[in-house]
């Protein structure tokens, strides 16, 4: 197979750096970043459909545009979660009405999603929500009821898209929905930050107490075939874009062990080769998967598990190259700076949750076993 990107991904590739070298200048706040990304028209350029403010590209250009943004080390994004998740779902599963609502916004920058699945008491196992809406006859809209947990950007955004037990009495994946929540509901919608072992605070609890919900996408009890068509987006082009950012995290590692020293033991020196290879390996499997010819189900858990264990081998490869030094907090500590980490740190902390988050490596393995490999299904309580 061509892992290359020929001439049309090298002729897009030098438009982006040229657009990006432009519009990059200094310090950007987020959520204007987005509505410049939004005036260039770069925002849902993977859509299957335009006419909402964006471009359409070939998947080269997706791959070529999403690699550039990682290289060119602009800002993270605020806006992927509308973008990557809820347009292409609302593309496949809403209305014409809703995708005319819906889509332009988020193709121009100005409205920011999150995304209400995990709850305390359903983090992997997603069938087992207990958020309930239940429709109000007279207004012919949802009053949301009910906590979700580890929402990233919930804090930022304009509005959430839930998942919720619409059917009193159901269980498990029936009776569920996937409603369209407005966050600005002073009273209703509650955010409280989570602070993480990183100092961070992405994520965050959200409490629904009667919230409206006005649009429902694929009608009342679909929720769970929506939700699970969502979560089939989640990985694909985006993957590579990351493992841009995996290469220049795995040479800071490799520049700091030749620096400590770490680097003239034969064992870390072989585990750091390990991770090169393992990388390239993840990068070609990517574009393979891409390009048509491994695109079989259970691709993108798999994909899940390799990339997950990899990031999180790294994380402990950058503490054991840096030694005690990797306990030590920054130099220019301050009463008003009181828990500040340095880049190595963070990998190593956030690391730890990429077994866990986007879905477990226990759920990746059974969703390979089960739908992949047929092999019989595990016991359900």
């Amino acid at each position: 197979m061509d892992f290359g990107f020929g001439t049309e991904g090298e002729v897009f590739r030098r438009e982006v750096r040229e657009w990006l070298g432009t519009h990059l200048t200094g310090e950007t706040d987020r959520r204007a970043w987005e509505r410049e990304l939004g005036r260039g028209g770069w925002i849902g350029i993977g859509w299957q459909e335009g006419g909402y403010g964006n471009r359409t590209a070939s998947l080269v250009q997706q791959v070529v545009w999403a690699e550039e943004y990682i290289r060119s080390k602009a800002p993270a994004r605020s806006g992927h979660i509308g973008e990557k998740l809820l347009a292409p779902t609302l593309i496949e599963h809403g209305t014409e009405e809703q995708k005319r609502r819906f889509l332009p916004p988020v193709a121009r920058g100005e409205e920011l999603w999150c995304q209400g699945y995990s709850e305390p008491g359903a983090g992997s196992d997603l069938a087992g929500v207990r958020t309930a809406a239940v429709l109000d006859g007279t207004t012919a809209t949802y009053r949301v009821t009910g906590q979700k947990i580890w929402t990233s950007l919930a804090h930022e955004a304009d509005w959430c898209f839930v998942l919720a037990r619409t059917e009193t009495g159901s269980r498990r994946h029936h009776g569920l929905s996937f409603l369209l929540v407005p966050m600005d509901q002073p009273g209703r919608v509650e955010v409280r930050p989570i602070r993480q072992m990183t100092g961070t605070s992405e994520f965050n609890e959200v409490f629904f107490d009667g919230a409206v919900a006005e649009h429902i996408v694929g009608g009342e009890g679909d929720g769970w075939r929506v939700a699970m068509s969502l979560l089939g987006f989640e990985r694909g082009v985006s993957t590579l874009a990351q493992q841009i950012g995996f290469a220049e995290e795995l040479r800071r590692v490799v520049r700091t062990a030749v620096e400590t020293g770490a680097a003239d033991d034969p064992v870390v020196r072989d585990r750091l080769v390990r991770q090169w290879a393992e990388l390239r390996t993840m990068r070609w499997n990517s574009l393979r998967t891409l390009g048509g010819s491994g695109g079989e189900s259970g691709a993108s858990s798999v994909a899940k598990l390799l990339w997950g264990g990899w990031h999180q081998r790294l994380g402990e490869l950058a503490t054991l190259v840096r030694g005690a030094g990797a306990a030590v907090g920054p130099r220019d500590w301050s009463p008003e700076r009181p828990y500040e980490l340095d880049a190595l740190q963070h990998l190593f902390l956030f690391s730890r949750a990429d077994t866990i988050y986007g879905g477990s490596d226990q759920v990746q393995r059974t969703i390979i076993a089960e739908r992949v490999l047929g092999l019989p299904k595990e016991p359900r309580g």
